[in-house]
């Protein structure tokens, strides 16, 4: 009897196994391969701009933000010849700079937190690829329920394989004795 429930529970697990493998397969893909790209970010420029260095890395002789603030505007616009609204400033206080980020495109500009010029004006496509991989390219609410399908996906196969790879050795097990 015991035998029997043994086998049974064996081939419940494959099947729930296989199923929810098939239901996040595709799901799992892509945060795998995003994953990879964005392990790669701080290497490659292309999809992170390298953070270039000021003149000075000592506040007192920083400009203000408000000066840094035009400065990236002003760059932004030569580059792109669009509106864009200051997202964030990122200050790197060992580098000299602010990283200023915009709203749209995923823009950058580094400026010389002494000087207040810019000097470099990039996109960040680590961002967006980012927000793919965290599924918050579609929403908020769709990052949530993404990420916990994957998270307790990865969990339940991980469960259920232990036990596809253990039950058939506890099979034997009990049918030798």
């Amino acid at each position: 009897m015991a035998l029997q429930n043994l086998v049974q529970r064996l081939r419940q697990f494959r099947s729930l196994h296989k199923w929810i493998g098939i239901s996040i397969a595709f799901f799992m893909l892509i945060t795998s391969l995003t994953g990879v790209i964005l392990g790669w970010k701080k290497n490659v420029e292309l999809l992170q701009p390298t953070t270039r260095k000021g003149k000075s890395t000592d506040v007192t002789q920083w400009v203000s933000f408000e000066t840094v603030s035009q400065s990236a505007l002003r760059a932004i616009d030569s580059v792109t010849h669009q509106e864009n609204a200051i997202d964030r400033l990122d200050v790197r206080y060992d580098k000299g700079i602010i990283k200023v980020l915009f709203t749209n495109g995923y823009w950058e500009v580094q400026v010389d937190a002494s000087t207040g010029k810019a000097l470099s004006v990039a996109q960040r496509h680590a961002d967006w690829i980012e927000h793919i991989h965290d599924g918050s390219i579609v929403s908020e609410l769709f990052k949530l329920i993404y990420t916990n399908y994957i998270g307790f996906g990865l969990l339940i196969l991980s469960i259920t394989g232990f036990w596809l790879w253990y039950g058939p050795r506890a099979i034997r097990k009990a049918k030798s004795h």
